[in-house]
Parts: C-alpha cells; sequence; structure tokens
C-alpha cells in the first residue's frame, strides 16, 4: 500500500446450607422414638454431606473460572515481517502505530489492552489516538507509554531494534499482498493478546460475508474499473492488494496495461482514463484530496467516461480502500453495490 494510506476473582459467601443449626443438634438428643431420632439423624448428615458437596463444587467452579482467564497460551512465537518474535506473556499495555492493526485488535477484543495508537488510526473512534507517528517514530515518545507491546506497518530507521533495545516486543505487520496474509494478521494478533478465539471468529465473519458478496455477482459482460488512488491519477493494478478486490469481483482493472514498470501503482495520464472510459470509477481520495463524483464529471473530457454518465463513481473512505482489515468487507459491499446498480 502507499505510506499515505495506511485478576478478577470469583466472590462466594459461607454459611449458606453449611453445618446443621443448633436446633438440628440439640434435636438429636432428644428422647425420640429409635425410628424417628435415627432418621433425624440421618437427614443432619445428608444435609452436611450436601453442604460439602456443594462447596467443594464451588470451589473448584471458581478455581476453573480463574484458570480460564488467565491460563492463556504463552509464551507465544509468531512470525512476522521482523522475524520470529515471541510474546512472555498477554499484553497490558499496547501501542498501535498501525492504523490497519489499530481495528484488527480492536476487532478481536484487545481494545482495553491498548494504550495508544498511532495519529492515523482513525478507527474505531474510541482507540486512545496520540499524536505518535508511524511514519516519522519518536522512540522516546512511545516509551513514555511503557509498552509491553508495539505493533507497526513500516519500520523506519530501524524502529523495531531501538525498541527492542529498550525491552520493548514489537510485532511488524508488513501491508498484505493477499487476503489469506490479511487474515493471517489478524489471527496472530489474536495469539500474542489472548484473543485467539475471537480473532478466529473475525476471520470466519469476514470470509463468509466476502464469499457471500461474490456469489451474488449476476453473469454478464466483464466490466471495468478505475481505482483513484490521488487526484493526480495514480491507481493500483491487480497484483496489489486492493486490486485483488476487483479481481474477485471479476472486474477488468485499466491500470494493469499502463503499468510498464512494475510497480503495482501506475500513474495514469487522464487521456488514457478517458479512453478507456472504465465502467466504474472507484475514488480513495475522498478525504485526502476533497475529490467527489461532482468533481470528476467536471475534469475536462470525463463526461464521456461510462462511469461518469452512468453515476457509477464511488466515493469511498479513504483509510477503508487502503487498509487490509476488518472492513474489507466494507470494500467489496461498496464496489459489488454499484455493480448491481449496473446491472438492473
Amino acid at each position: 500500500m502507499l505510506l499515505r494510506h495506511e485478576a478478577t476473582g470469583a466472590s462466594r459467601e459461607g454459611g449458606e446450607g453449611g453445618s446443621p443449626e443448633s436446633e438440628d443438634l440439640s434435636c438429636s438428643l432428644q428422647p425420640l422414638p429409635l425410628a424417628e431420632g435415627r432418621n433425624k439423624v440421618l437427614r443432619s448428615i445428608a444435609l452436611l454431606a450436601g453442604s460439602l458437596t456443594a462447596a467443594v463444587a464451588l470451589l473448584v467452579s471458581a478455581g476453573a473460572g480463574a484458570g480460564t482467564q488467565s491460563s492463556q497460551p504463552f509464551p507465544v512465537t509468531i512470525v512476522a515481517s521482523n522475524g520470529k518474535v515471541t510474546v512472555s506473556k498477554r499484553p497490558q499495555r499496547i501501542v498501535s502505530l498501525s492504523p490497519t492493526a489499530t481495528e484488527s485488535l480492536f476487532a478481536i477484543g484487545a481494545g482495553r489492552q491498548v494504550v495508544a495508537v498511532d495519529d492515523q488510526s482513525d478507527y474505531p473512534k474510541s482507540a486512545p489516538r496520540s499524536t505518535l507517528s508511524g511514519f516519522t517514530p519518536n522512540v522516546e515518545a512511545i516509551a513514555t507509554y511503557r509498552p509491553d507491546l508495539v505493533v507497526i506497518a513500516y519500520d523506519p530507521k530501524g524502529l523495531s531494534s531501538a525498541l527492542a533495545r529498550l525491552g520493548i516486543t514489537v510485532v511488524h505487520h508488513d501491508g498484505a499482498k493477499t487476503f489469506e496474509g490479511a487474515y493471517q494478521q489478524i489471527r496472530q494478533l489474536g495469539r500474542i493478546t489472548g484473543h485467539e478465539a475471537e480473532a478466529n471468529r473475525v476471520v470466519r465473519n469476514m470470509k463468509s460475508r466476502i464469499a457471500a458478496i461474490v456469489k451474488s455477482r449476476k453473469p454478464g459482460p466483464r466490466l471495468s474499473v478505475f481505482h483513484e488512488l490521488t487526484p493526480d491519477l495514480y491507481s493500483a493494478t491487480s497484483k496489489t492488494f486492493v486490486g485483488k478486490v476487483y479481481a474477485a469481483l471479476g472486474l477488468h482493472n485499466i491500470a494493469d496495461a499502463a503499468d510498464s514498470v512494475g510497480t503495482g501503482y501506475p500513474q495514469l495520464s487522464p487521456e488514457y482514463v478517458v479512453s478507456q472510459s472504465p465502467d466504474v470509477i472507484v475514488l480513495a481520495d475522498t478525504v485526502c484530496c476533497g475529490q467527489t463524483p461532482a468533481a470528476v464529471a467536471a475534469r475536462p473530457g470525463w463526461s464521456r467516461v461510462d462511469a461518469v454518465r452512468t453515476g457509477s463513481v464511488v466515493r469511498m473512505d479513504d483509510s477503508i480502500a487502503s487498509r487490509w482489515g476488518p472492513r474489507l468487507v466494507n470494500f467489496f459491499r461498496a464496489v459489488s453495490s454499484a455493480l448491481a446498480r449496473l446491472e438492473r
């Protein structure tokens, strides 16, 4: 992706149903008939046994509950972009310098363990946003949060090594190149934060919803798409993560043929886009650069482009279009909705 984007304890009460009350004990000393006295004693013994059984069961239950909360599978070792990383215990002070990781951490239920996120992490709104930068990081500023885990998407100027020298564990998750790569990062975040089951649920949900969206596509002529990263017409080809979304939906990406250098992010000319006349235009520069369907239509010659004529210019939140976390589903849904309107 381009740099722009991106112990509780259970309380127990004693006394209730415990040893027999004093009057029960005194009753057993009364001159009762033999059978009645024996029955009385037997009932007292039964009550005492039942109380002891209940107490033992309560203790076992409480012990099991405590074990469930604290017996996370640590230490955990994963292989990230910075190699093998071992997290010795469940982190309690996480700093995320990756907007995608921030979204994933909150989605899997690890939000309460996050003490700070970078200045680009704008989702969810409840994330503790700070002035920390993932692009031009300040090691001293990061260290003031006393993190036991830092998650990064970029490693400028040896950031991970500098944090490691301070004894801070770093996980580097570079931009995912495939959907499976994105899912793997979410699963890894689940493992290293003690939320493995939740992370697996998030991934299963993403897969099923995306599969349903793709399956809903109707057979028909292959439509074309232009993904606009910036107003100066940088785009993304099918070899990029975002390009794979269009490929999964069966679209022809007009940027593919224009990527002569093979970077995956060619800059197209206005004349080329107009000549290709894509059926759909996706604007991934609405927040950063104020681009709108009206602004696109006002460009010289663009009123003749099919996407403009049919109203198929899709405004996409820049963050959704540039991240590879749980909101990937939103990206699929937005593009699919535009296609559905075209195919009516």
